[in-house]
């Protein structure tokens, strides 16, 4: 199968969701004995191409009417491209980007598409997507019958591939996007210098038990700045103001599967372990001990989080210098 993957960049480098990509459309290529590309779109594309070509051959698709990236416009070009060159699979990152403009394309190429792909294989020449359904509560193994296929992957579900000993073409094409019927007239983006919470090894969250905005700060960010990890939020404090909707994690908000996942104060609702139960060490504390987060907790701690935080700044600030 020939694939494409579609690649998000922050300035010169593949943002970490896609280089997750590339691996599951490397290994659909290579199984099934087709090609892999990499295509990057915008006005400032090929800042990123060195990256992406360390992974397999980039298109550079450059143009000023491709930025700011609206969803609309940037389906057209990738609908176009497929059409032309007959890729049998897209892929994208299971991102805000890649559910918007793949869940577009996919429109505009027939409606073939699975999202939020936790794992594939190849059987009899078919591929099979592995995706979870009812807020995580089973994984289906689905077949798209018909094509091209488009898929969105969960970077949570992929480890990122080894890069090539020597670099992959790059190869500029020429694409003339459509004038896009949505207008961007502002971008929100993140503060602080923390990483993302779909990106980060360690990711600190706190729920219900946070009362303002600078008790948040004060011990759940500066938790997460003291381990270098990212801080989130449940979807509690954020409709009551607290935090940020770009911290919630959960079935509405990001979906993250870190190294360590630290809940402050999170009673673990449904919808928000179905955002986060994919980690690989969770830990949590929490005044109840009958909480439904300690059903899916590594390691609990029954007490006020009000209390503990501040104990375990100070316990890590030493150890954790310089992470």
């Amino acid at each position: 199968m020939n694939v494409l993957l579609i690649a998000e960049y922050e300035g010169d480098a593949l943002r970490i969701a896609s280089v997750a990509a590339v691996g599951m459309a490397n290994d659909v290529a290579q199984t099934t004995g087709g090609t892999c590309d990499v295509l990057l779109l915008g006005a400032d594309a090929s800042a990123a191409a060195e990256d992406a070509a360390r992974y397999a051959p980039v298109l550079v698709a450059e143009h000023a009417d491709l930025s700011p990236a609206t969803a609309d416009c940037h389906a057209a070009v990738i609908a176009e491209w497929v059409n032309a060159k007959g890729y049998d699979v897209v892929v994208g990152a299971a991102t805000t980007y890649g559910k918007d403009t793949l869940g577009r394309a996919a429109g505009l190429l027939g409606g073939y598409m699975a999202s939020d792909v936790v794992g594939h294989d190849i059987l009899d020449g078919e591929l099979l997507l592995k995706r979870p359904m009812f807020a995580g509560s089973v994984n289906a193994t689905v077949k798209l019958l018909g094509g091209p296929r488009v898929v969105t992957v969960r970077s949570s579900a992929y480890d990122a591939p080894t890069a090539n000993e020597s670099a992959s073409p790059i190869t500029t094409v020429e694409v003339t996007p459509q004038p896009a019927r949505l207008n961007v007239n502002g971008v929100a983006s993140k503060t602080g210098g923390r990483p993302d919470v779909t990106e980060a090894a360690v990711v600190v969250s706190g729920g219900r038990a946070w009362k303002t905005s600078e008790d948040f700060e004060n011990n759940v960010g500066k938790l997460a700045d003291t381990v270098g990890g990212a801080a989130g939020s449940s979807r509690v404090l954020v409709d009551a103001g607290i935090t940020p909707n770009e911290l919630q994690v959960g079935q509405t908000g990001k979906i993250v599967a870190p190294d360590l996942y630290l809940a402050l104060g999170i009673s673990g609702a449904v919808q928000h372990l179905a955002g986060m139960k994919n980690s690989k060490v969770i830990a949590a504390i929490n005044s109840d001990k009958d909480a439904p987060i300690f059903q899916v907790a590594d390691f609990g701690l029954v007490g006020d989080v009000y209390k503990l935080t501040p104990q375990l700044i100070e316990k890590l600030a030493g150890t954790c210098a310089g992470v």
